[in-house]
């Protein structure tokens, strides 16, 4: 059976936990392979509204597996929280598998992103959520101050926490003495031992039981969190996550082979937002930038912070479209920009008087990029009750087909609100790049 990968194509938020919902019954297995609790995705049906963190958005499914693998950071009170409230919910969590390989959230990675936020790049906020989810992967690389779950149900368990607290103390200290002050190594290792307790059920090596899935077959969804654009090595550095939450990092967060996969969704916004600083060369600082903000109700699932909107950038979606080896894509939130009076596109970037459509490497080229517009009609009409390609407006299918075009990848699902029966299929044979605008 093939393996499917939903990854986002921009700053994140792209709606990607809805399409991952929608395709769950599609498959046996969904895998949450990157990120922490600083990922929020937003799953609606039926009217009800679940927001996750930490556990795949195929959870809502009582008929799948979902596996949380190695390259996530894990904070356990977060995920138990989350567990608490889906079963109080009526959801059943019973099939929900967690790595004891993943890396796990401290309360002295809090208070190390709290304070080193404080002393922003360049007097520019690097959109960190103050989960701890930065310094968490730092000491994974790090390996000396890192502990992973496995290592919670090890006797050395308590040694090795103290033996870190003295070190964080110490670290800390330099910077804020009363955060230093805050860390306890026994009330940590009396709480955590209270969180492997409950976790213990959900542990187990992914990494095995993964490979034994691919190998007989099993069909397999793998849930990216994040956005392409903000991938620690090809993103908008130093104005990115902690990951490679392009493409290129799903095998190793899950821990499967890329033969594995063979089947590359991209998620992106029929608009634009982003969270925190860093170029953003679309952006509305207007009162239409307000306007979409609030029609699409933009503001963060982690941290409630208002997000900051813009025009569609095909050149940044095509790049990262690139970057992943997307096949198809599926554009969201068209319902959001279908009461304006006309929508524009940045098909391309004008730096140094020359005109590009490649994406800078460097974050400062890229706030000194000029967007090249196409300016396109309007549908002003509300297309929320649409369930049919044929039935949306003739400039929204315009619209559609055109970004296949720019992006260079059919366009394969359209969402016109926020719930699973809000989806229109699209015809292949209209959204062929072929078909589309060339470049």
């Amino acid at each position: 059976m093939p393996g499917t990968c939903v990854i986002g194509l921009q700053w994140g938020d792209e709606a990607k936990g809805k399409l991952v919902d929608l395709m769950t019954a599609e498959h046996e297995i969904v895998v949450r392979y990157l990120g922490g609790a600083n990922a929020g995705h937003t799953v609606v049906t039926g009217g009800a509204k679940f927001k996750l963190h930490h556990i795949p958005s195929g959870i809502l499914n009582p008929n799948v597996d979902n596996v949380i693998g190695p390259g996530v950071v894990v904070n356990p009170a977060v995920i138990l929280g989350e567990i608490d409230g889906l079963q109080e919910r009526g959801i059943s969590v019973s099939r929900l598998k967690i790595s004891d390989r993943v890396h796990l959230v401290f309360p002295w990675h809090i208070a190390e992103d709290k304070v080193t936020n404080e002393r922003l790049v360049g007097g520019e906020n690097i959109g960190t959520t103050l989960r701890g989810i930065g310094p968490c992967y730092r000491d994974k690389v790090g390996r000396t101050t890192a502990i992973r779950l496995g290592d919670l149900y090890r006797e050395d368990f308590p040694e090795r926490v103290e033996r870190i607290v003295a070190i964080k103390q110490r670290q800390l200290g330099a910077l804020d003495a009363e955060a230093a002050a805050t860390l306890d190594a026994g009330a940590i290792v009396e709480e955590y031992l209270g969180h492997a307790k409950r976790l213990e059920p959900y542990v187990c090596d992914t990494t095995p039981w993964l490979l034994e899935a691919v190998e007989s077959g099993r069909s397999i969804l793998f849930e990216g969190a994040q956005g392409s654009l903000l991938d620690i090595d090809h993103g908008t550095f130093p104005f990115v996550t902690s990951t490679n939450s392009s493409g290129v990092g799903v095998a190793a967060g899950a821990g499967v082979p890329w033969k594995a996969i063979d089947r590359m969704i991209g998620v992106a916004k029929a608009y634009t937002t982003r969270v925190g600083g860093g170029p953003f060369p679309t952006e509305l600082t207007d009162a239409m930038g307000d306007r979409i903000r609030e029609l699409g109700n933009e503001y963060g699932t982690t941290t409630g912070r208002p997000r900051r909107c813009g025009w569609f950038d095909a050149v940044a979606v095509r790049y990262a479209a690139r970057l992943s080896g997307v096949d198809e894509l599926a554009l969201m939130m068209l319902d959001v920009v279908s009461l304006l009076p006309e929508v524009r596109v940045c098909t391309a970037y004008r730096l140094d008087g020359q005109t590009t459509t490649d994406f800078p490497s460097h974050a400062d080229d890229l706030r000194r990029v000029e967007p090249v517009w196409e300016v396109l009609s309007g549908w002003k009409t509300d297309i929320t009750g649409v369930r049919s390609w044929e039935d949306l407006p003739e400039p929204a299918r315009d619209y559609v087909v055109r970004i296949a075009g720019w992006v260079g990848r059919p366009i394969t699902r359209v969402s016109v609100g926020p719930d699973r029966s809000q989806t229109i299929d699209v015809p292949l044979e209209e959204v062929a790049p072929a078909a589309s605008p060339s470049r």
